[in-house]
């Protein structure tokens, strides 16, 4: 993966305090024009509330004009970067280092780095690219992730932590932040219910995030069926239970539970009082 430097940096980011000198990127970076950028962030150490938490609300946003942007790090930004994927949505990652091979870190995501360059997305980076990651870096690399970004999503985060400088620049930046919930005994989760203390909108349903990026009123881009989905589709255009639904496909019982399932996961349909909706 060979760096080129942007001929321009793009104008979220020169509107930013300390806006970067230039910039390195991997891959094709997406519209800034034509798709909502959204930030999603969160602690390395995440439980798996915030593991589930953040693959729902990703999953939710498939079809969307949405670029999820993440730093790389081990935990929750990895987990927004490979939900993203396996969603068909575009990802940007914005690591604390260089994009040259030999430095960019962490070590244990450089194969997640080219998953995201070759499914149509970018690494980004003001950096040169043989420069290492330092204390330094991530702060700064931050402020590149909030400017660039409508809002700003926080899965999980304790009390001390680098979430907490990314969030309240997303205020100092006028990006809309926004919180999932964490139980009140949850080490990894205090920091979320102190940001929602000082204003950060509850995030708790892939609906309240559609309509926080204002995508209620854009209609999701068609996704590829294959014949067997088709078949689901059509079949729920009435709201049917899975036990009626799996009569009418008419399928061995196992390959119907198994395609309802892999659908679910894909944020095609969804089971909401006993019965089954397309999304």
């Amino acid at each position: 993966m060979m760096p080129r430097r942007l001929e321009l940096v793009p104008d979220p980011l020169r509107e930013i305090p300390q806006p970067p000198k230039e910039l390195w990127v991997v891959g094709e970076l997406p519209s800034l024009t034509e798709n909502i950028w959204l930030t999603v962030v969160g602690s390395r150490r995440c439980s798996s509330y915030g593991k589930d938490v953040c693959e729902m609300l990703v999953r939710g946003l498939s079809g969307y004009p949405v670029v999820i942007v993440s730093g790389l790090a081990l935990g929750l930004d990895a987990i927004a970067h490979r939900s993203a994927l396996e969603n068909g949505i575009t990802t940007v990652a914005i690591p604390g280092s260089g994009l040259g091979d030999k430095v960019l870190y962490p070590v244990l995501n450089r194969g997640l780095a080219k998953e995201i360059v070759n499914s149509g997305g970018a690494l980004l980076s003001e950096l040169a690219p043989d420069s290492r990651a330092a204390m330094w870096t991530f702060p700064a690399r931050n402020r590149l992730m909030v400017g660039i970004s409508k809002a700003v999503l926080v899965v999980e985060c304790a009390e001390r932590s680098g979430t907490l400088i990314t969030a309240k620049l997303a205020l100092d930046y006028n990006r809309d932040l926004l919180t999932v919930p964490s139980s009140i005994f949850s080490a990894t989760g205090r920091g979320s219910l102190d940001l929602l203390r000082e204003g950060a909108t509850a995030i708790t349903k892939t609906d309240d995030l559609i309509t926080e990026l204002g995508l209620e009123k854009i209609e999701k881009r068609m996704i590829a069926l294959s014949k067997d989905e088709g078949k689901v589709i059509a079949l729920l255009e009435n709201s049917l239970s899975k036990d009626e639904l799996l009569r009418e496909l008419s399928m061995p019982f196992g390959l119907g539970n198994a395609l309802l399932i892999e659908m679910e996961i894909k944020g095609m349909i969804t089971e909401v009082e006993g019965t089954l909706r397309r999304c």
